[in-house]
């Protein structure tokens, strides 16, 4: 039985994961600091644990609990993030270093921990969520982006260093997905943009991604087609360096490759702002 170990599961695509790759087979444990948001998942022999990615001591203690339970960790999947948006002007530096914390330097954190034991047992899979904000910029995505472009160096490197011991990376970019996320993105959108220059265009960009993740469409997946996406990473015998999720992130990477940098700025705002 394969052990995996899941971060930020206490909602949206690490939950959905944590009960798919439970119901199919693997030891999943389950790790975020919203500990009491992941008892339902016990119902599926899932073991909750706490875990604050930006704390050495709290993800030392969880490694350290499952490899005493289980003497291996197959799979880590690197989920736990957030989004900060706002105007770099006027995002504290002290919320630009939160946000890097939880987003990139969790991913290495928890990637440090894990492959000794990956690298003793000549094999694992390492799964990062990233974003297709990690190949492209939205309107007034800021330091979000900055950590998702940071996140795809980080797993690029870690994929090259590890090769040679059997271990895979791979990086999932969702779009939009269906779960807090959205309404936590457009409320600090709008929090930084109070009573500057940008209140009025931060206001209206928040709007929209308030009303764009109240419901499924053709930007905003589910989080469970986002962990079917995970199982395949983690069951391919050959599994891809990158997966995105629908047709218009394929269509948004794409462009990021073709356009010159100005007119995709301008179709980028333009989606939002009319």
């Amino acid at each position: 039985m394969k052990v995996v170990l899941i971060t930020g599961a206490s909602s949206g695509i690490g939950y959905a994961t944590a009960e798919l790759l439970a119901k199919n087979g693997y030891k999943v444990y389950a790790g975020a600091r919203r500990i009491e948001k992941m008892d339902p998942l016990k119902a599926f022999s899932v073991v909750p644990l706490h875990l604050d990615v930006t704390d050495e001591e709290s993800a030392k203690n969880v490694i350290e609990t499952i490899i005493k339970a289980e003497d291996q960790i197959d799979v880590l999947f690197n989920n736990a993030g957030y989004g900060s948006y706002g105007p770099i002007e006027e995002v504290s530096i002290e919320e630009a270093q939160k946000q890097l914390d939880v987003n990139v330097l969790g991913v290495a954190r928890m990637s440090q921990l894990v492959l000794p034991y990956m690298r003793v047992q000549n094999e694992g899979r390492i799964i990062v969520t990233s974003s297709v904000g990690g190949r492209v910029t939205s309107y007034l995505g800021g330091w979000y982006h900055v950590s998702k472009f940071a996140v795809e160096a980080l797993s690029n490197s870690i994929r090259m260093d590890v090769a040679d011991f059997g271990i895979q990376v791979s990086i999932i970019e969702p779009s939009g997905v269906l779960t807090e996320w959205g309404d936590i993105a457009a409320d600090h959108l709008e929090a930084s943009g109070k009573n500057t220059a940008y209140q009025k265009v931060t206001k209206q960009v928040a709007d929209y991604y308030h009303q764009m993740y109240k419901k499924k469409s053709a930007l905003v997946n589910d989080p469970k087609n986002i962990a079917l996406i995970v199982k395949k990473a983690i069951e391919a015998t050959k599994p891809k360096t990158r997966y995105q999720d629908t047709l218009p992130a394929k269509m948004s990477v794409l462009m990021s490759r073709l356009l010159p940098d100005k007119l995709l700025d301008k179709i980028m705002k333009n989606t939002i702002v009319k």
